[in-house]
């Protein structure tokens, strides 16, 4: 079966619940004149009820930004799987903002992932190398770590997603070439076979994430 291919758009700590909705009406027009391209919109989690109703009858999906390992308890600030499996289908895990800032490990993003698959959430599991890392051509071994710590169970599971994004063009306004990225996601599958077999590796969406703009997201389209 062919992948279909996957575009998603990550708000980060953008916009209140009324900016949301007014955002997500207008691009709506647009984005549902394109077919044959799962279409992701991934809001602050505030405004995730809001933008569900809005996208209600479209063909767009909806994601979450982070979740939580714990179905419920004294974790103050945190946000359940079991909270999310109700409002959407897919949820960002291991972003490289959430490894800078909030100490996401490798062991605590395969303890999320894990929760995720079990409340059929869709993981959108990011990984990817430092600017450092890479101008020392450790791009594949951090990659290689990354991808066996915290996803062993995630190809196993029907929605499985994999996002490179390279660090150091994270936010920056600087971007792989699309031979780079294309290199690295050619790696990335690679490897994915070599550990799970030519099935599973086929059927690996890989994204890649890193200043793509309307200008230059079409050298992306692996």
């Amino acid at each position: 079966m062919a992948r279909v291919p996957m575009i998603a758009g990550n708000w980060k700590m953008n916009t209140t619940v009324g900016d949301a909705v007014k955002l997500v009406k207008t691009m709506l027009p647009e984005l549902d004149k394109v077919s044959g391209v799962d279409k992701v919109i991934c809001p602050p989690f505030v405004s995730l009820d809001a933008v569900k109703e809005v996208i209600r009858d479209s063909t767009v999906k909806l994601g979450a930004q982070n979740v939580f390992y714990k179905e419920k308890g004294a974790f103050t600030g945190e946000v359940s799987p079991e909270m999310l499996a109700g409002l959407c289908e897919y949820v960002i895990i291991g972003h490289s903002e959430r490894r800078q800032y909030f100490g996401d490990t490798e062991e605590i993003i395969d303890m999320k992932i894990k929760a995720a698959i079990e409340h059929m959430l869709k993981p959108v599991f990011c990984v990817g190398e430092s600017l450092e890392e890479n101008e020392a051509g450790r791009t594949e071994e951090v990659l290689t770590r990354q991808l066996m710590a915290s996803c062993e169970r995630l190809y196993f599971f029907g929605g499985i997603v994999v996002a490179y994004e390279p660090v150091w063009a994270i936010g920056t306004g600087k971007s792989a070439t699309s031979e780079e990225a294309n290199k690295t996601i050619g790696f990335i599958r690679q490897l994915i076979r070599h550990r799970h077999g030519s099935e599973i590796a086929d059927n690996v969406r890989i994204l890649y994430g890193g200043s793509v703009t309307a200008v230059n997201i079409a050298e992306f389209d692996e």
